[in-house]
């Protein structure tokens, strides 16, 4: 376990889905992310936890190219990321389910869920794009007893559900999760989970940023520990469960 300081990338292991390597980030003057530095391997499951104003949602960012760096290198499975907008990653499969849902509150369900395709609908038949709603709804049965509700009108878990069945319609190569427990009830963070760990099982490689450390600790193969922008702590998520620091501080309690 050590603290994640990597300014160059190597090239003795696998290609990482995603890599970054001593990335800066500003918000004008004030730095948001400070040399961070962490991967994502195909089919792995990394998390990015951290209290308020730690850096978690900008990690994200930087990764979906919502915002740019201004120092660093990043590599989405080997490719330069320099000069990438967000549509050129979102392209090359990766999806986000963003904090808040940011669903369209006057469409129905089906059509948030059809959001999802807007890069790919050239591409597909009308068939195709049947398989796919069909292949998205399939973990949430309340969403079919929805499916021309407008958005709006759904509870939080349900648009939870929404935003998690429109990324999954892409059948993407790695989903950028932002907050997903944020803001629910304990049971729709349960089915959550509960898709989030089929979807592990399945091969699905996740970057997610939480501050439910218990419940994406246990979700995670590898986690990183932010504090004001920094990398403190990086691991595999047993060892940082069974680290005393990291109980104190997220865990509620001592080792």
């Amino acid at each position: 376990m050590s603290a994640g300081t990597a300014p160059t990338r190597t090239s003795a292991r696998p290609t990482p889905m995603l890599e970054m390597a001593g990335v800066d980030v500003f918000y004008g003057p004030v730095q948001a992310l400070h040399r961070l530095s962490l991967t994502v391997a195909p089919g792995e499951v990394v998390a990015v936890l951290g209290g308020n104003a730690s850096g978690k949602s900008t990690t994200i960012k930087s990764a979906l190219r919502s915002v740019t760096p201004s120092a660093g290198r990043m590599w989405l499975a080997g490719e330069p990321m320099e000069g990438m907008s967000t549509p050129d990653v979102v392209s090359r499969g990766v999806a986000s389910i963003p904090e808040s849902r940011r669903l369209f509150a006057e469409m129905t369900v089906q059509e948030n869920v059809l959001m999802g395709l807007y890069t790919q609908r050239r591409r597909l038949s009308g068939r195709q794009v049947r398989e796919r709603l069909a292949e998205a709804a399939e973990p949430f049965p309340r969403l079919r007893e929805r499916w021309t509700q407008l958005a709006g009108t759904l509870s939080g878990g349900e648009q939870q559900m929404v935003a998690m069945a429109r990324a999954l319609v892409q059948r993407p190569t790695m989903i950028c999760i932002d907050e997903p427990s944020m803001g629910l009830s304990p049971a729709f963070v349960d089915t959550v989970y509960e898709v989030l760990t089929a979807w592990k099982a399945a091969g699905t490689t996740m970057l997610v940023v939480e501050q439910n450390a218990h419940r994406s600790l246990e979700l995670a193969d590898r986690a990183y520990i932010l504090q004001n922008g920094e990398v403190v702590l990086a691991g595999t998520a047993a060892d940082l469960r069974g680290d005393a620091a990291v109980q104190r501080a997220y865990l509620g309690g001592a080792a």
